[in-house]
C-alpha cells in the first residue's frame, strides 16, 4: 500500500479519479490523516480543500469538528462537501453552525445543512424552532425540512401555524413533517 505522502499527492493531483481513488487508501490510515488533511484544508486551492474535506468526512471516528471550518469555506462545493460529511457524523457540537448554513446563498449547501440536522434529530430541535422564528424564508424553508425529517411532536404547533402561511415550500414539508408524525387533520384559514 502507498505511503501516506504518495496518497497525499494522488488526492491533490487534481484528476478526480486518482483523488477518489485514494480516499479509501488514506482512510485505512486512520487517525494520522487527520493533520495533514486538516492542513490541506487550508489550501488556497478550492479543490484542494474540497478533496481533503471529503476524506476527512470518510473516516468513520471523526471528530466532526474538523468539517466545521469548511462549512464556512468561500467556495460553495466545499461547504456543500462539509455538510454532507456532517450529515455521516452526526453531533450536537455542529448544531449552530448547520443552522447558520441554512442561510446560504448557495441553495444546496443550505439543503445539505437540513440533511446534516435531521441525521443530529432531537437535539436539532430547538434550535430549529428558533430559526423559524427569525430567519428568511428559504432558511426557514429548510429548517422547516429537517424538522419535518426529525418529526419531534415539539414541532406540530409551528407546522399547524405554517399551514396558513403563502409559501407553497414552508406548507410542503409542514405537511410532510405533520403526516410522517400521524398528525392526519383537515387544514383550514378561519
Amino acid at each position: 500500500m502507498p505511503g501516506l505522502s504518495d496518497l497525499l499527492v494522488e488526492l491533490t493531483s487534481g484528476d478526480d479519479v486518482r483523488a477518489e481513488a485514494a480516499v479509501p487508501l488514506l482512510v485505512e490510515l486512520g487517525e494520522e490523516i487527520v493533520l495533514p488533511l486538516q492542513n490541506l484544508m487550508r489550501s488556497t486551492d478550492a479543490d484542494i480543500r474540497w478533496w481533503a474535506t471529503r476524506a476527512l468526512a470518510s473516516l468513520p471516528s471523526l471528530d466532526p469538528a474538523v468539517l466545521l471550518s469548511s462549512l464556512e469555506d468561500p467556495e460553495p462545493e466545499v461547504r456543500q462537501c462539509a455538510a454532507l460529511g456532517l450529515s455521516s457524523h452526526p453531533s450536537e457540537t455542529a448544531i449552530d453552525p448547520l443552522v447558520n448554513a441554512l442561510r446560504d446563498k448557495d441553495g444546496m449547501t443550505a439543503e445539505l445543512a437540513a440533511k446534516a440536522l435531521s441525521t443530529i434529530g432531537s437535539p436539532a430541535v430547538e434550535r430549529l424552532l428558533q430559526e423559524l422564528q427569525s430567519a428568511p424564508l428559504s432558511a426557514r424553508i429548510h429548517a422547516m425540512h429537517a424538522l419535518s425529517e426529525i418529526a419531534d411532536p415539539r414541532s406540530i404547533r409551528i407546522m399547524i401555524a405554517a399551514m396558513s402561511e403563502e409559501s407553497a415550500m414552508l406548507h410542503y414539508w409542514a405537511d410532510a413533517g405533520l403526516e410522517k408524525m400521524g398528525v392526519n387533520m383537515v387544514y383550514f384559514k378561519p
